[in-house]
């Protein structure tokens, strides 16, 4: 175990990103099952059609208006959600990062500044618990979120939406911002799925992300005497290079697939006067359609890996208890 296998989350906050991550999974299945229902018809036909999957697109969205309900009573009332919640508030600090690290890249700078450390095999306390770059991923995936739900709430009813905005092209118009909105996300979610899944130290799953920094030890007796952090011990996977390389580069053909075929599919969710017509390259965007669905299949599978390795990382740290028990005199089923 290195430095960076140490946790930086609590329990309520990994259940929550597992349940969050497969909410959204959900509505980006449905919603792009509807969008692209012709490059997308087998996924349609797996979740029940027309009717099924709208159904299953609306479950998945009061799912996530009762997540997002939960978190911020949660960030309001727990000392701990007031904690992470002065966390992530911008600082001087930040500001002062993101200056040094563009001197850092144009060379005028040795080094980047110690708030923007991520990983790099520093020290558990030079490292924050988020950096300007996780503090501005936060801002963005909760605007997102926001005006996700908000635009999909009031488009459930197409009827009752073009009556409060008179016009039936001021509803289209809103429904466009929720489509547009649903691909600037599903951009960011495929690079999240890359960073975190195909990192050189993580690979293939950031387990810190999933197990809770109160199951995970922050320093190790053994380790007393040892200098450095740990991450001169870590060995690159063998098959790192190839898989990285490969689903990179499956994520780049679905983000682009998915662009275009948002301009191809008649103005939902891009404007109709950006429509590309011909024939040649159906194909190519049906397959690239596809390449994008398999890219978040996957990142699907890598979250449930990861509760996989939760539960088996709690059931190994009660072995470790019971068997320390009994080496004391002790009864492994007691209470106390």
């Amino acid at each position: 175990m290195t430095n960076l296998d140490h946790g930086k989350f609590t329990r309520v906050t990994t259940l929550f990103h597992s349940l969050l991550a497969l909410d959204v999974f959900l509505l980006f299945f449905t919603g792009y099952a509807i969008m692209f229902n012709s490059e997308l018809w087998w996924m349609m036909e797996l979740m029940g059609g027309a009717t099924g999957v709208t159904a299953l697109h609306r479950i998945a969205g009061v799912g996530l208006v009762a997540l997002i309900v939960f978190w911020t009573v949660l960030m309001l009332i727990s000392p701990t959600g007031r904690s992470n919640f002065r966390e992530i508030l911008p600082a001087k600090a930040d500001t002062e990062a993101f200056i040094q690290d563009v001197q850092f890249m144009l060379g005028r700078a040795d080094e980047r500044h110690p708030h923007a450390r991520q990983f790099a095999g520093h020290e558990a306390d030079e490292v924050p618990l988020l950096s300007y770059v996780g503090k501005g991923v936060v801002y963005i995936f909760a605007v997102e979120l926001l005006l996700l739900t908000v635009s999909g709430l009031l488009i459930w009813s197409k009827t009752g939406l073009m009556q409060y905005f008179a016009t039936r092209t001021a509803a289209m118009a809103f429904v466009v911002f929720h489509g547009l909105l649903g691909v600037i996300m599903l951009m960011g979610v495929m690079f999240h799925i890359f960073e975190h899944g195909m990192h050189p130290a993580f690979y293939p799953v950031e387990t810190k992300a999933f197990i809770p920094r109160s199951m995970i030890p922050e320093s190790h007796d053994d380790d007393e005497d040892h200098e450095g952090t740990g991450i001169e011990r870590l060995e690159l996977s063998p098959s790192w290079h190839s898989v990285s390389t490969i689903f990179g580069s499956l994520v780049v053909i679905g983000i682009v697939s998915v662009l275009m075929g948002s301009i191809v599919r008649g103005g939902y969710p891009v404007p109709r006067e950006l429509v590309v017509s011909g024939d040649v390259t159906n194909l190519l965007l049906t397959v690239g359609i596809n390449i994008g669905m398999f890219v978040l299949f996957v990142g699907l599978i890598l979250s449930m890996y990861g509760n996989v390795m939760r539960v088996r990382w709690e059931k190994e740290m009660r072995r470790q208890r019971n068997r320390e028990t009994v080496a004391d005199g002790g009864d492994p089923n007691s209470d106390d």
